[in-house]
């Protein structure tokens, strides 16, 4: 007798589940979404950026964080082939540190390699070269613990790594623009009778197949802070209360009273109910559409353009998605 009736529920909750846009209580409406639907960028140093994603759910911020580390693609060392390694580190450990090495290369200048048994070109591979030996400078047993003035190439690091240009690629690239981010990445210590002598490709990839190949050291997102006073706290209760909270976030007047200053940077610790005299002083909660975004660019693109990228990303899977479903 009850099959009926428990049916009817189950449809009801399915049909309300796939209308719920992850808010519980506010159903999916395309227009209230676009007016709604708000990037604001708070900060911008270099390679790293901080903005505001106004108006979304949470499923749709995790998107874009999950895009910018996993299918922005960018360059990096696939295949490396060794001719000579008499250090102490492995052939297999060595290729996998060579291979973590950023590049500064724009991937967006390259296409994805076909197959991976086609010879490399200019259009879809970078080449470089490690040959560096490590020998004596001198026998003055004055030197024996310096070892910059005992040997030479004793610290192997990603400057030593030299491009070897493809094709036409001199004309189009300058060594500076597709070799390492950085030159003082170290990559191994040598002594006498140590050498390398090893070619490294470089192909294009996603994160998704290898870390290497993501754009970003770390995206990440957090929910805008939001701090109340309900009611007026004065004094050696201002300054207590003050301290519970990051710096910056409550300030004290020139009436000794506090006040919220900016809640935007609280780190939401709850040390305030510690204290019974100031526990029920504040309410502390979090903007539920309001997403504060951090992307740290490990220096191929710039933070914005990999945010500008995963769009595109996002807009080619939604174009696919629709073709999919016209059949």
């Amino acid at each position: 007798m009850t099959t009926k009736p428990l049916l009817y529920l189950e449809e009801y909750k399915l049909k309300q589940d796939a209308n719920d846009y992850g808010l519980a209580d506010e159903l999916w409406d395309f227009e209230r979404f676009k007016q709604q639907l708000q990037i604001v960028v708070v900060r911008y140093a270099e390679d790293e950026l901080e903005f505001d994603m106004i108006g979304v759910s949470c499923a749709v911020a995790n998107v874009f964080r999950r895009l910018m580390l996993s299918e922005v693609p960018s360059m990096a060392i696939e295949k490396v082939h060794i001719y000579n390694n008499t250090s102490i580190i492995q052939d297999e450990v060595l290729a996998h540190r060579l291979g973590l090495i950023p590049l500064r290369a724009d991937p967006r200048m390259f296409e994805y390699k076909a197959n991976e048994t086609d010879p490399p070109t200019a259009q879809d591979t970078l080449e470089f070269e490690l040959k560096v030996k490590c020998t004596r400078k001198t026998k003055d047993v004055n030197e024996m613990t310096n070892n910059d003035n005992m040997y030479k190439n004793h610290s192997i690091y990603s400057g030593q790594i030299k491009w070897v240009p493809i094709g036409n690629q001199s004309t189009v690239y300058t060594e500076t623009a597709v070799g390492p981010i950085d030159d003082d990445i170290l990559i191994s210590k040598m002594r006498p009778g140590h050498e390398f002598d090893i070619k490294l490709f470089a192909m294009k990839g996603v994160g998704k197949d290898h870390a290497k190949f993501s754009p970003a050291a770390t995206v990440s997102y957090r929910l805008l802070p939001d701090i109340k006073l309900n009611r007026p706290v004065a004094g050696n209760d201002a300054r207590l209360l003050q301290k519970c909270f990051s710096p910056g976030v409550i300030e004290i007047d020139k009436d000794d009273q506090a006040y919220v200053k900016d809640a935007r940077y609280d780190s939401c610790s709850r040390n305030v109910y510690r204290y019974p005299q100031i526990a029920d002083a504040v309410t502390m909660a979090r903007v539920r559409n309001h997403f504060i975004f951090t992307v740290e660019s490990l220096g191929a693109l710039k933070p914005d353009i990999i945010f500008v990228e995963a769009v595109k990303v996002l807009k080619k899977k939604c174009r696919m998605y629709l073709n999919e479903l016209k059949g």
